[in-house]
């Protein structure tokens, strides 16, 4: 994977420029030490954890009283508690710039656009609260949304987090039981929907799914009707004791938010597991450990800053909407899509850089993928001068839009793979902007993350495929799971396999620049002859070639083996025939190994996805053996699973 040459460099003046640098030359203060590159850095914040988090809350400017203890029961996972006397509020520490100047800047498609100042969300966000308080809302009730991402979303969750209130959210494209999955567990006070959302310019009404949700939930005091299409007043009406968000705050003056104080690990998320082998799993996430990985993140990777623009394409159902609303700490506009990244055509998140003069550009690899294979050349058509990061997270990134976004988006970018999950409510290995971008590989391990990659036995391994694991505590383990009194949900799902090591399912591998690989998740790993291949590797090259639209990849149990089955949604006019397959095959045979060969190659008209856009391996195993999909909820396209049901090509 390695190229002689790195795709990027940042020169001196940016090294000198990025916030990373000033925090190392803290850090070496504190610390007694000289660094002597990233690495250097890395391993003393894994080595030193009570320095490093400290120096964290103090360089990013955390709004709270931090106590006189930083980590106790450092060495237990789960059991470490970071800051465990602090007192501090969420909203607080996002709500602290004020002004004229932008805070949110929202496009819905091309058919609703807002601005909001820091003074207007200040003062949204204080009359929400009194909305929230007149209903006897209080810390550690629950606010949940069906919301698409727009201001008002944003303003709600401030709102909630002000008082201690948890905030769970989804998108308003999921079904009735897919909501009901979710928000049933958690027993909400709260609950707030929109009338409809735009997506591919037409109108969806979700009026009659809220207030059918909303009548299965009897623990709610309060029903919000957010208006996005203009017909939120008749959405209100149609549900009992329901207002629209402007009637609610009608009669309520602006005064200044108060912020009740609270301790680090009070509950602030619950974000769920993806739901598609089962019911999902709610992961409490707190108030501190969010709030201080979160800047972290996005002062010392990221590089953001007072007065940046910030997007990130993402739907309140994916974990990468709190990320990107965690940019207000840092004083940061954000920038809010909703809708189709597609329409009216694949120009739309430029143009809109282009207009907002966006510094931080986040998407997923799919998105970069389907430009690319869309013939875009936004580097020749928009003006992304301002652009300092292009991120893109969501499933790897192969090393062919790697190059692309240097070749056809912007040829002096930082290029930021990130990965992490919804488990964390962040990342563990991500960009580092002082760092050369090699094609192909993520930079390396977030600060204060003890990343490694292990083997079956539990011993480290480089340059070799493995399991990656964190092997100390970090502030952003999530608070537990609801309704997981014991724990043990929670210790299965992280620290099962490796006893106190949290163990994340990704398939990895460390290489020589010290970056790593992800190679997919470790529970969809294809194992023939028992040998493991991550399925990364074959999309990596099937999808290079410009007949196949996308890929999926499962291991089928067959003659008591696994053998690998291959299936391709091929391009626009293009027919799967045999010399398609023997071009596919050899591909794969030379750009990873003929072990990687496919066994089978089966086309098919739609590969099924979640709500956040990742295709679903282990959904579809199941179908292909028979078995049933426990939560079809979850997938934003569950009919085409029933493309894979009973093939014949896969009989014999």
């Amino acid at each position: 994977m390695a190229t002689m040459r790195p795709l990027w460099k940042p020169d001196a003046e940016r090294i000198a420029r990025a916030p990373l640098t000033a925090f190392t030359w803290r850090a070496e203060q504190v610390s007694g030490r000289s660094f002597s590159g990233y690495a250097d850095l890395h391993r003393w914040s894994t080595e030193d954890r009570e320095a490093f988090w400290n120096l964290v809350w103090d360089y990013c400017g955390v709004v709270g009283d931090k106590g006189s203890r930083t980590l106790i029961d450092g060495d237990r996972m789960p059991g470490a508690a970071f800051f465990p006397d602090a007192r501090l509020n969420f909203a607080e520490n996002l709500l602290g710039k004020r002004g004229e100047g932008d805070a949110l800047v929202f496009r819905g498609e091309d058919k609703a656009e807002q601005r909001m100042s820091w003074d207007e969300l200040h003062a949204l966000v204080s009359k929400l609260q009194r909305v929230f308080r007149s209903v006897g809302i209080e810390p550690g009730d629950r606010v949940a949304a069906m919301m698409p991402n727009m201001p008002d979303t944003v303003a709600c969750m401030l709102a909630a987090a002000s008082i201690g209130a948890v905030w769970s959210s989804c998108s308003p494209d999921f079904g009735e039981k897919g909501v009901l999955d979710r928000f049933g567990q958690i027993e909400p006070t709260v609950f707030i929907a929109p009338d409809g959302y735009w997506y591919n310019g037409k109108a969806i009404d979700v009026s009659a799914k809220a207030a059918a949700i909303a009548s299965q939930l009897p623990t709610l005091r309060k029903v919000l009707i957010a208006d996005y299409l203009g017909n939120a007043a008749a959405a209100a009406a149609g549900i009992r004791g329901a207002s629209t968000i402007a009637e609610a705050v009608a009669g309520m003056d602006t005064a200044p938010v108060t912020f009740e104080p609270l301790p680090f690990s009070h509950p602030l998320y619950i974000l769920y597991s993806s739901g598609t082998t089962g019911i999902p799993k709610c992961i409490v996430h707190s108030t501190g450990g969010t709030l201080l990985q979160h800047v972290k993140e996005h002062r010392l990777h990221a590089g953001i800053a007072d007065g940046d623009r910030v997007f990130y394409f993402t739907t309140c159902g994916w974990m990468m909407w709190n990320w990107l609303v965690s940019g207000l700490a840092s004083g940061a506009t954000l920038l809010l899509y909703d809708g189709s990244p597609f329409h009216p055509n694949g120009n739309v998140l430029f143009d809109f850089a282009d207009q907002e003069a966006m510094t931080y550009f986040g998407t997923s690899a799919k998105f970069i993928d389907s430009v690319r294979k869309a013939g875009l050349r936004p580097v020749e058509t928009h003006d992304l001068s301002t652009i300092r990061t292009i991120s893109s997270t969501g499933s790897p990134l192969s090393p062919e839009d790697f190059q692309f976004v240097y070749d056809g988006i912007k040829t002096d970018a930082h290029l930021a793979s990130i990965s992490g999950g919804t488990d964390i409510v962040s990342c563990f290995v991500l960009g580092v902007p002082t760092e050369p971008v090699w094609i192909g590989e993520i930079q390396g391990a977030g600060l204060g993350m003890a990343v490694n990659v292990w083997d079956d036995d539990g011993k480290s391994v480089r340059r070799e495929k493995g399991e990656l694991v964190c092997t100390k505590a970090f502030p952003s383990m999530p608070v537990g799971f609801w309704n997981d009194p014991d724990g043990k949900k929670y210790h299965a799902a992280y620290f099962e396999r490796f006893d106190n090591i949290w163990c994340h399912g990704d398939f990895a591998e460390w290489t020589e620049h010290g970056g790593l690989i992800i190679h997919g998740r470790s529970d969809a790993t294809l194992n023939p002859g028992g040998v493991r291949i991550g399925t990364a590797e074959i999309y990596n090259q099937v999808e290079q070639l410009p007949e196949i639209a996308e890929a999926l990849c499962i291991g089928q149990d067959f003659d008591n083996d696994v053998r690998v089955v291959l299936f391709v949604r091929p391009a626009a006019g293009v027919v799967l025939d045999e010399d398609l397959e023997k071009r596919i095959r050899a591909k794969i045979r030379t750009g990873a190994s003929p072990r990687h060969v496919p066994a089978r190659i089966v086309a098919v008209a739609d590969i099924p996805r979640t709500k956040s856009g990742k295709i679903t391996e282990l959904a579809v195993r199941e179908v292909v053996h028979g078995r049933p999909v426990k939560n079809k909820e979850a997938l934003a396209n569950p009919e085409a699973l029933e493309l894979f049901r009973d093939l014949p090509q896969l009989r014999s």
